[in-house]
């Protein structure tokens, strides 16, 4: 996806409580499509390697109507789509093209640069389909900045369930609850889809110091607090966290290592040098990052 910028509402629970910052994302519409951007933020860039951090929809589209995100770049991060419901048509300048179906994992590591476009796909365009997800964007350490451009799906049951006492959780990446996913990353990190039974509790690892969770349905209490959906929780490190359902709820639950330094953002680009970016911005204005194929005929301009 392309970033859009816009203001994202914060605000920091008292000293006492164990969540740091809460963001309430803006919704922007986008003809039809609404997406709410949780990060970065001006308070918060970053939650371990996680960048950016888009829920989108839910949304009804009718037949014939569904999203055309038209061929766009990416450098020094990796693209991570996953839906909740409905179905997203990928390709991009290596020759992919993968349907990528609720549970499943799209990842694609930009590097040194890549271009991809996300469209529905005409047989869901053809019927009509409720569409809603997550679309985040994960920065590369620097060593990794430069990497070679790949793509890999990974279906839904191919990742870890964690079940136990009304907590059912799929491992997207990284590692937690002793197990690991397929998911090939460059740093440590987790990323899990949890389903809460009313009453049920979450744990979260506490291994990793930046954590947070981004509430997809339903409310949940952390220590005394109560908390309602479309909302991330960023929590203080070294805190022991565990959230409870106040009814049935849905929450991504993500959180990493800290950056090896800051990164800069501008559009689809992110680096740890300036000057790379400005690259980036003359290699698409001049049509370096090359075509995909089956989508060669539109593309989104480099913004003034």
């Amino acid at each position: 996806m392309s970033w859009l910028t816009e203001a994202t509402p914060t605000t920091s629970p008292g000293p006492c409580s164990p969540v740091e910052l809460v963001v309430e994302p803006g919704v922007k519409d986008l003809g039809g499509f609404r997406v709410r951007r949780a990060l970065p933020t001006a308070k918060r860039r970053m939650v371990g390697p996680f960048i950016f951090f888009d829920h989108m929809g839910p949304v009804q589209f009718a037949p014939g109507d569904g999203i055309d995100v038209r061929p766009h770049p990416h450098i020094g991060l990796a693209t991570l789509t996953y839906l909740a419901s409905g179905s997203i048509l990928h390709r991009d300048t290596l020759g992919s093209a993968e349907r990528i179906l609720p549970g499943a994992v799209n990842w694609m590591t930009a590097g040194r640069g890549i271009a991809h476009s996300e469209r529905t796909d005409p047989a869901a365009r053809s019927t009509g389909q409720i569409m809603q997800g997550i679309q985040s964007w994960v920065a590369l350490p620097r060593a990794d900045e430069e990497t070679v451009p790949t793509f890999y799906h990974h279906a839904a049951e191919s990742l870890p369930m964690i079940t136990a006492n009304g907590l059912a959780a799929r491992l997207i990446a990284g590692e937690a609850f002793g197990a690991r996913s397929p998911v090939r990353t460059f740093s440590a990190m987790f990323y899990l889809d949890v389903t809460l039974a009313p009453g049920a509790a979450l744990p979260l690892p506490a291994d990793c110091p930046e954590r947070a969770v981004y509430l997809l349905e339903g409310g949940v209490e952390i220590a005394g607090e109560t908390f309602s959906a479309c909302r991330l929780l960023v929590f203080r490190p070294d805190d022991a966290i565990s959230l409870r359902a106040l009814g049935p709820a849905r929450l991504l639950a993500l959180g990493g290592e800290p950056m090896d330094g800051p990164r800069h953002i501008w559009w689809n680009f992110v680096s740890s040098s300036r000057d790379r970016i400005e690259q980036a911005k003359a290699d698409w204005k001049c049509g370096r990052f090359g075509l995909i194929p089956g989508d060669d005929r539109e593309f989104i301009p480099l913004p003034a």
